[in-house]
């Protein structure tokens, strides 16, 4: 874990935070890419994870932007309460949302604040003078975080705007977006759950390889009416042949750990990709939106926080 202290404390946009984290001796933190994130060990005890939000020029800070969500279940308000000065303790930077390696244009989609990600990426491109274009969609400039210093930065020329409730603006036309690039792009996405649902969708519509399309939850979207209602069911530890059972209304991990099988969990709901596991036999049902499609139908990874088994017994890589 690395201590930090907040520097700064900006309001980026209606009902968005921006923090600059520095270290507390002034040192260099650790370097990242665009797409990583941080976990943020709150006062309270509540972890969670934020995208950090540009690539800095001086490399003792970090800087993370937070929206107040109404539906928050504690964390995002308890950001919102810091103040310059507090102290707190961050992981190192993990990515699992990384530009790939290769010189394809990139098509960079964010959707409220999930310009998080987005907006390094838009960075790293641009320094590699590496082809790109950026959609921006929001429901106006009020609302859109870093919108200004989007407007005004080196890669302006490759931004747009699409504003829902401003006149003269309008919605993304996603199909028109993604027809011009359906075989020589990479896709990014970030935003809100049905935004990115619909995106792939039409994405996959349009001929999309699985493997361009690259995208980001920040919250798990609603389960579909389809998915089968919960059944018991057995795990069973690969490295020690120990059996424990999972109850209707337990999640692996959780059943784990009432059994002292320690697992490192931080979003319960699929998104951060910190629980996942191996799987070495068994069906997983999968619940999660941090594995690809492919992934899913491989069947070999599952999160345990959140995704179940459709065999009577799943064995874990543990």
């Amino acid at each position: 874990m690395i201590p930090v202290v907040v520097r700064n404390v900006v309001t980026e946009a209606q009902g968005v935070v921006r923090l600059v984290l520095g270290s507390e001796d002034g040192s260099d933190l650790p370097s990242f890419d665009a797409g990583a994130h941080i976990d943020l060990h709150l006062p309270s005890g509540l972890i969670r994870q934020y995208s950090l939000c540009r690539i800095q020029p001086e490399a003792q800070y970090y800087e993370i932007a937070v929206l107040k969500d109404p539906q928050s279940r504690g964390g995002s308000a308890e950001v919102h309460r810091l103040k310059i000065g507090d102290t707190l303790l961050i992981s190192t930077p993990k990515n699992h949302f990384p530009l790939m390696d290769t010189t394809r244009h990139s098509v960079l989609i964010a959707g409220g604040i999930g310009v998080t990600p987005i907006l390094p990426m838009a960075q790293q491109l641009q320094k590699m003078g590496l082809s790109f274009e950026f959609h921006y969609c929001a429901r106006s400039p009020e609302t859109a975080a870093f919108s200004s210093a989007l407007e005004s930065a080196s890669f302006a020329d490759k931004m747009q705007f699409h504003y829902s409730e401003v006149a003269g603006s309008s919605q993304m036309d996603v199909v028109s977006v993604l027809s011009r690039h359906a075989n020589d792009s990479e896709l990014y996405i970030c935003g809100p759950a049905s935004f990115i649902d619909y995106v792939l969708l039409q994405a996959k519509m349009l001929g999309w390889p699985e493997d361009r399309l690259h995208r980001e939850f920040f919250a798990a979207p609603i389960l579909d009416e389809n998915v089968s209602e919960n059944t018991a069911f057995k795990v069973k530890i690969h490295s020690t042949g120990e059996i424990f059972d999972v109850g209707v209304d337990q999640s692996i991990f959780e059943a784990l750990d009432e059994n002292g099988i320690f697992l490192a969990v931080s979003c319960e709901s699929g998104v951060c990709g910190t629980c996942q596991t191996g799987v070495i036999d068994g069906v997983p049902d999968h619940r999660d939106v941090f594995l690809t499609d492919k992934e899913h139908a491989q069947g070999k990874l599952i999160m345990p926080c959140c995704s179940r088994s459709k065999t009577p017994v799943l064995e874990l890589d543990l």
